[in-house]
Protein backbone atom coordinates (compact mmCIF):
# COMPACT_ATOMS: atom_id res chain seq x y z
CA UNK A 1 0.00 0.00 0.00
CA UNK A 2 1.30 3.46 -0.92
CA UNK A 3 0.67 6.82 0.70
CA UNK A 4 -3.01 7.59 1.18
CA UNK A 5 -3.86 10.97 -0.35
CA UNK A 6 -7.62 11.08 0.27
CA UNK A 7 -9.75 9.22 2.81
CA UNK A 8 -13.48 9.76 3.16
CA UNK A 9 -15.15 8.24 6.22
CA UNK A 10 -18.92 7.74 6.28
CA UNK A 11 -19.63 10.91 4.33
CA UNK A 12 -23.17 12.27 4.18
CA UNK A 13 -24.56 15.14 2.16
CA UNK A 14 -28.25 15.98 2.62
CA UNK A 15 -30.06 18.86 0.94
CA UNK A 16 -33.10 20.33 2.76
CA UNK A 17 -36.34 20.07 0.78
CA UNK A 18 -39.13 21.84 2.69
CA UNK A 19 -39.30 19.91 5.98
CA UNK A 20 -37.44 16.85 4.65
CA UNK A 21 -34.03 15.98 3.22
CA UNK A 22 -32.71 14.74 -0.10
CA UNK A 23 -29.95 12.25 0.70
CA UNK A 24 -27.54 12.81 -2.20
CA UNK A 25 -24.59 11.02 -0.55
CA UNK A 26 -25.29 8.59 2.27
CA UNK A 27 -22.59 6.97 4.40
CA UNK A 28 -19.90 6.71 1.70
CA UNK A 29 -16.30 5.77 2.51
CA UNK A 30 -13.44 6.06 0.00
CA UNK A 31 -9.64 5.69 0.14
CA UNK A 32 -7.38 6.87 -2.71
CA UNK A 33 -3.65 6.05 -2.86
CA UNK A 34 -0.93 8.29 -4.32
CA UNK A 35 -0.61 7.87 -8.10
CA UNK A 36 -3.97 6.10 -8.35
CA UNK A 37 -6.88 7.00 -10.63
CA UNK A 38 -10.03 6.15 -8.72
CA UNK A 39 -13.17 5.92 -10.85
CA UNK A 40 -16.73 6.67 -9.73
CA UNK A 41 -19.42 5.46 -12.12
CA UNK A 42 -23.22 5.38 -12.07
CA UNK A 43 -26.40 6.82 -13.54
CA UNK A 44 -27.16 10.53 -13.55
CA UNK A 45 -28.46 11.53 -10.12
CA UNK A 46 -26.64 8.81 -8.17
CA UNK A 47 -24.49 11.30 -6.22
CA UNK A 48 -21.16 11.12 -8.09
CA UNK A 49 -20.63 14.84 -8.60
CA UNK A 50 -21.94 15.73 -5.13
CA UNK A 51 -19.42 13.31 -3.60
CA UNK A 52 -16.61 14.89 -5.60
CA UNK A 53 -17.57 18.43 -4.62
CA UNK A 54 -17.83 17.46 -0.96
CA UNK A 55 -14.34 15.93 -1.05
CA UNK A 56 -12.96 19.22 -2.41
CA UNK A 57 -15.05 21.16 0.11
CA UNK A 58 -16.89 22.99 -2.68
CA UNK A 59 -19.99 21.84 -0.77
CA UNK A 60 -20.24 21.60 3.03
CA UNK A 61 -20.79 18.06 4.28
CA UNK A 62 -23.71 17.00 6.47
CA UNK A 63 -21.79 14.31 8.33
CA UNK A 64 -18.66 12.18 8.22
CA UNK A 65 -15.13 13.37 7.56
CA UNK A 66 -12.73 14.09 4.69
CA UNK A 67 -9.01 13.55 5.29
CA UNK A 68 -6.47 14.99 2.86
CA UNK A 69 -2.94 13.66 3.34
CA UNK A 70 -3.89 12.77 6.90
CA UNK A 71 -5.40 16.17 7.79
CA UNK A 72 -9.10 16.46 8.56
CA UNK A 73 -10.36 19.25 6.27
CA UNK A 74 -14.07 18.64 6.91
CA UNK A 75 -14.74 21.77 8.95
CA UNK A 76 -11.83 24.08 8.11
CA UNK A 77 -12.67 27.75 7.64
CA UNK A 78 -11.96 29.54 4.35
CA UNK A 79 -8.51 30.82 5.37
CA UNK A 80 -7.22 27.46 6.57
CA UNK A 81 -8.85 25.61 3.67
CA UNK A 82 -7.07 27.84 1.14
CA UNK A 83 -3.73 26.33 2.22
CA UNK A 84 -4.99 22.95 1.07
CA UNK A 85 -6.99 24.23 -1.90
CA UNK A 86 -3.91 24.70 -4.10
CA UNK A 87 -3.13 21.00 -3.64
CA UNK A 88 -6.69 19.92 -4.59
CA UNK A 89 -7.88 21.06 -8.02
CA UNK A 90 -10.87 20.25 -10.23
CA UNK A 91 -11.51 19.70 -13.94
CA UNK A 92 -15.14 20.52 -14.67
CA UNK A 93 -17.44 18.75 -17.10
CA UNK A 94 -18.19 21.58 -19.55
CA UNK A 95 -15.04 23.25 -20.93
CA UNK A 96 -17.09 26.12 -22.40
CA UNK A 97 -18.31 27.22 -18.96
CA UNK A 98 -14.95 26.63 -17.25
CA UNK A 99 -13.45 29.92 -18.45
CA UNK A 100 -14.58 33.52 -18.14
CA UNK A 101 -15.73 34.47 -21.68
CA UNK A 102 -14.58 38.09 -21.17
CA UNK A 103 -10.99 37.10 -20.39
CA UNK A 104 -8.33 35.69 -22.67
CA UNK A 105 -6.95 32.25 -21.86
CA UNK A 106 -3.69 33.84 -20.74
CA UNK A 107 -5.54 36.15 -18.34
CA UNK A 108 -7.49 33.20 -16.89
CA UNK A 109 -4.32 31.19 -16.31
CA UNK A 110 -2.39 34.11 -14.83
CA UNK A 111 -5.30 34.82 -12.48
CA UNK A 112 -4.68 31.46 -10.79
CA UNK A 113 -1.10 32.52 -10.06
CA UNK A 114 -2.27 35.90 -8.77
CA UNK A 115 -4.81 34.37 -6.36
CA UNK A 116 -2.18 32.08 -4.88
CA UNK A 117 0.56 34.75 -4.95
CA UNK A 118 2.94 33.04 -7.36
CA UNK A 119 5.71 35.23 -8.75
CA UNK A 120 4.76 36.39 -12.28
CA UNK A 121 7.91 34.82 -13.74
CA UNK A 122 7.12 31.53 -12.02
CA UNK A 123 3.56 31.62 -13.39
CA UNK A 124 4.85 32.27 -16.93
CA UNK A 125 7.35 29.41 -16.79
CA UNK A 126 4.71 27.00 -15.48
CA UNK A 127 2.26 28.02 -18.24
CA UNK A 128 4.94 27.50 -20.92
CA UNK A 129 5.78 24.06 -19.53
CA UNK A 130 2.12 23.03 -19.33
CA UNK A 131 1.43 24.17 -22.90
CA UNK A 132 4.12 21.73 -23.95
CA UNK A 133 2.45 18.94 -21.98
CA UNK A 134 -0.93 19.57 -23.65
CA UNK A 135 0.56 20.12 -27.15
CA UNK A 136 -0.66 23.70 -27.65
CA UNK A 137 1.32 26.81 -28.59
CA UNK A 138 1.40 30.09 -26.70
CA UNK A 139 -0.76 31.57 -29.46
CA UNK A 140 -3.84 30.25 -27.62
CA UNK A 141 -3.07 32.53 -24.67
CA UNK A 142 -4.24 35.54 -26.70
CA UNK A 143 -7.59 34.00 -27.64
CA UNK A 144 -10.93 34.09 -25.88
CA UNK A 145 -12.76 30.83 -25.04
CA UNK A 146 -15.25 31.20 -27.93
CA UNK A 147 -12.32 31.16 -30.38
CA UNK A 148 -11.22 27.66 -29.37
CA UNK A 149 -12.62 24.15 -29.81
CA UNK A 150 -13.97 22.05 -26.96
CA UNK A 151 -10.94 19.79 -27.06
CA UNK A 152 -8.54 22.75 -26.86
CA UNK A 153 -10.49 24.27 -23.98
CA UNK A 154 -10.51 21.02 -22.03
CA UNK A 155 -6.75 20.67 -22.49
CA UNK A 156 -6.39 24.21 -21.16
CA UNK A 157 -8.72 23.40 -18.26
CA UNK A 158 -6.40 20.50 -17.40
CA UNK A 159 -3.40 22.85 -17.62
CA UNK A 160 -5.11 25.33 -15.30
CA UNK A 161 -5.79 22.56 -12.77
CA UNK A 162 -2.10 21.58 -12.90
CA UNK A 163 -0.76 25.13 -12.67
CA UNK A 164 -0.42 25.03 -8.88
CA UNK A 165 1.26 21.58 -9.02
CA UNK A 166 -1.48 19.89 -6.94
CA UNK A 167 -1.30 16.47 -5.34
CA UNK A 168 -4.91 15.59 -6.19
CA UNK A 169 -7.18 16.23 -9.20
CA UNK A 170 -10.96 15.81 -9.24
CA UNK A 171 -12.06 15.18 -12.85
CA UNK A 172 -15.85 15.47 -13.16
CA UNK A 173 -16.86 13.83 -16.46
CA UNK A 174 -14.05 15.68 -18.25
CA UNK A 175 -14.76 14.14 -21.68
CA UNK A 176 -18.56 13.74 -21.75
CA UNK A 177 -19.09 17.03 -23.65
CA UNK A 178 -16.51 16.17 -26.33
CA UNK A 179 -16.53 14.25 -29.60
CA UNK A 180 -15.40 10.63 -29.40
CA UNK A 181 -12.10 11.26 -31.22
CA UNK A 182 -11.31 14.18 -28.89
CA UNK A 183 -12.31 12.10 -25.86
CA UNK A 184 -9.54 9.61 -26.65
CA UNK A 185 -6.98 12.41 -26.91
CA UNK A 186 -7.96 13.87 -23.52
CA UNK A 187 -7.99 10.47 -21.81
CA UNK A 188 -4.56 9.61 -23.18
CA UNK A 189 -3.32 13.04 -22.09
CA UNK A 190 -4.52 12.39 -18.52
CA UNK A 191 -2.73 9.04 -18.47
CA UNK A 192 0.47 10.60 -19.80
CA UNK A 193 0.33 13.36 -17.19
CA UNK A 194 -0.27 10.80 -14.45
CA UNK A 195 2.91 8.98 -15.52
CA UNK A 196 4.98 12.17 -15.90
CA UNK A 197 3.79 14.03 -12.82
CA UNK A 198 2.63 11.23 -10.50
CA UNK A 199 -0.90 12.62 -10.33
CA UNK A 200 -3.55 11.20 -8.03
CA UNK A 201 -7.06 11.55 -9.41
CA UNK A 202 -10.72 10.83 -8.81
CA UNK A 203 -12.39 10.34 -12.19
CA UNK A 204 -16.18 10.71 -12.32
CA UNK A 205 -18.04 9.24 -15.30
CA UNK A 206 -21.23 7.48 -16.35
CA UNK A 207 -19.46 5.47 -19.09
CA UNK A 208 -17.82 2.17 -18.22
CA UNK A 209 -15.75 2.21 -21.41
CA UNK A 210 -14.08 5.42 -20.23
CA UNK A 211 -13.31 4.31 -16.66
CA UNK A 212 -12.03 0.96 -17.92
CA UNK A 213 -9.46 2.83 -20.03
CA UNK A 214 -8.12 5.18 -17.38
CA UNK A 215 -8.94 3.96 -13.85
CA UNK A 216 -7.05 1.68 -11.50
CA UNK A 217 -10.01 1.20 -9.14
CA UNK A 218 -13.74 1.44 -9.91
CA UNK A 219 -16.57 2.20 -7.49
CA UNK A 220 -20.20 1.98 -8.62
CA UNK A 221 -22.69 4.36 -6.98
CA UNK A 222 -26.45 3.98 -6.84
CA UNK A 223 -28.83 6.38 -5.10
CA UNK A 224 -26.14 7.92 -2.90
CA UNK A 225 -24.29 4.76 -1.83
CA UNK A 226 -21.42 2.67 -3.18
CA UNK A 227 -22.73 -0.76 -4.20
CA UNK A 228 -19.53 -2.28 -5.60
CA UNK A 229 -15.82 -1.51 -5.62
CA UNK A 230 -12.82 -3.39 -7.02
CA UNK A 231 -9.59 -2.97 -8.94
CA UNK A 232 -10.39 -2.50 -12.64
CA UNK A 233 -9.21 -5.93 -13.91
CA UNK A 234 -11.08 -7.71 -11.10
CA UNK A 235 -14.21 -5.61 -11.65
CA UNK A 236 -14.53 -6.36 -15.35
CA UNK A 237 -13.67 -10.04 -15.00
CA UNK A 238 -16.02 -10.70 -12.08
CA UNK A 239 -18.87 -8.18 -11.83
CA UNK A 240 -21.04 -9.21 -8.87
CA UNK A 241 -23.72 -6.63 -8.05
CA UNK A 242 -26.91 -6.86 -10.19
CA UNK A 243 -26.78 -3.12 -10.87
CA UNK A 244 -23.15 -3.28 -12.00
CA UNK A 245 -24.05 -6.24 -14.23
CA UNK A 246 -26.79 -4.17 -15.87
CA UNK A 247 -24.38 -1.29 -16.47
CA UNK A 248 -21.81 -3.65 -17.96
CA UNK A 249 -24.37 -5.24 -20.27
CA UNK A 250 -24.94 -1.80 -21.84
CA UNK A 251 -21.23 -1.33 -22.54
CA UNK A 252 -20.41 -1.41 -26.30
CA UNK A 253 -18.83 -4.71 -27.29
CA UNK A 254 -15.38 -5.03 -28.84
CA UNK A 255 -16.74 -7.64 -31.23
CA UNK A 256 -19.97 -6.41 -32.90
CA UNK A 257 -20.91 -10.00 -33.79
CA UNK A 258 -20.57 -11.30 -30.24
CA UNK A 259 -23.90 -12.46 -28.82
CA UNK A 260 -24.56 -10.97 -25.43
CA UNK A 261 -27.71 -10.45 -23.42
CA UNK A 262 -28.60 -6.86 -22.54
CA UNK A 263 -30.04 -6.47 -19.04
CA UNK A 264 -32.87 -3.95 -19.18
CA UNK A 265 -33.64 -2.28 -15.86
CA UNK A 266 -37.34 -1.71 -15.35
CA UNK A 267 -38.70 1.28 -13.48
CA UNK A 268 -36.91 4.41 -12.33
CA UNK A 269 -34.40 5.10 -9.60
CA UNK A 270 -36.31 5.69 -6.32
CA UNK A 271 -36.70 9.19 -4.99
CA UNK A 272 -33.69 10.29 -2.92
CA UNK A 273 -36.09 11.98 -0.48
CA UNK A 274 -38.15 8.84 0.15
CA UNK A 275 -35.39 6.24 0.45
CA UNK A 276 -37.00 2.77 0.51
CA UNK A 277 -36.41 0.29 3.30
CA UNK A 278 -33.89 -2.43 2.57
CA UNK A 279 -31.72 -2.46 -0.56
CA UNK A 280 -32.05 0.72 -2.61
CA UNK A 281 -31.85 -1.29 -5.83
CA UNK A 282 -34.53 -3.82 -4.79
CA UNK A 283 -37.38 -2.33 -6.85
CA UNK A 284 -35.37 -2.74 -10.09
CA UNK A 285 -33.45 -5.94 -9.30
CA UNK A 286 -34.20 -9.12 -11.26
CA UNK A 287 -32.89 -11.21 -8.32
CA UNK A 288 -35.10 -9.55 -5.71
CA UNK A 289 -36.10 -11.71 -2.72
CA UNK A 290 -39.03 -10.54 -0.61
CA UNK A 291 -38.46 -10.54 3.13
CA UNK A 292 -34.74 -9.93 2.73
CA UNK A 293 -33.96 -7.36 0.05
CA UNK A 294 -36.84 -5.07 1.03
CA UNK A 295 -36.21 -5.22 4.78
CA UNK A 296 -32.49 -4.67 5.53
CA UNK A 297 -30.04 -2.45 3.64
CA UNK A 298 -27.04 -4.61 2.70
CA UNK A 299 -23.68 -3.35 4.02
CA UNK A 300 -20.69 -2.91 1.71
CA UNK A 301 -18.58 -5.97 2.54
CA UNK A 302 -15.48 -7.62 1.12
CA UNK A 303 -16.33 -10.84 -0.74
CA UNK A 304 -13.00 -11.33 -2.51
CA UNK A 305 -9.56 -9.81 -2.06
CA UNK A 306 -10.07 -6.09 -2.68
CA UNK A 307 -13.60 -6.64 -4.05
CA UNK A 308 -16.46 -5.07 -2.06
CA UNK A 309 -20.16 -5.54 -2.74
CA UNK A 310 -23.39 -4.36 -1.08
CA UNK A 311 -25.79 -7.20 -1.90
CA UNK A 312 -27.51 -9.83 0.28
CA UNK A 313 -27.36 -12.40 -2.52
CA UNK A 314 -23.63 -12.24 -3.32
Amino acid sequence: MGEEIVRVNRLNKYFPVKDRHLRAVDDVSVAIQRGEIYGIVGESGCGKTTLGRCILRLLPVTGGEVLFKGTDITNLDHKRMKRHRRQMQMIFQNPYSSFNPKMTIGQSLREVGNVYKLAPQDTRSRIERLLGYISLTDEVLHRHPNQLSGGQLQRLAIARALLLEPDFIMADEPVSALDVSVQAQILNLLLDLRDKLGLTMMFISHELTVVEHVCDVIAVMYLGVVVEQAATPEFFSNVLHPYSQALLSAKPKDDPEAKTQRIILEGDMPNAIDIPEGCRFASRCRRFQAGKCDVVQPPLRQVREGHWVACHLV
